[in-house]
């Protein structure tokens, strides 16, 4: 939204679209998988391309490994993992500034009151 004000549409929508590409170019050219994925969302995900793709659906009683994807205090805890490494990215990134509190608003900039 910041650069859209100052730079224009078309500008800002260049640079969101350059983030996501350049992530998946760093990715596959370096044969790596992403540092932030949850574990049974990506296995969720793979199976439902698997699925989508005419590969046979397993019978019987054995759980494959998307079915983790299913027990909602796993995912509530990878969520959480996710968001705690996200602090800690932005917090390396942004100079070792201080850490919001769990909880906080964030700050509003560009408001006056």
């Amino acid at each position: 939204m910041r650069i859209r004000a100052r730079r224009g549409h078309q500008v800002a929508a260049a640079g969101v679209a350059r983030k996501p590409t350049v992530l998946c170019w760093h990715l596959l050219t370096k044969d790596e998988d992403y540092l932030w994925a949850r574990p049974a969302l990506v296995a969720n995900k793979t199976r439902a391309m698997q699925l989508q793709a005419g590969h046979r659906q397993q019978k019987g009683s054995r759980r494959g490994p998307a079915y983790a994807y299913n027990i909602k205090a796993l995912r509530d805890r990878e969520m959480l993992i996710a968001a705690q490494a996200e602090r800690s990215y932005d917090w390396c990134r942004n100079g070792k500034q201080q850490l919001p509190k769990p909880g906080a608003r964030a700050p509003q900039f560009g408001r006056t009151k």
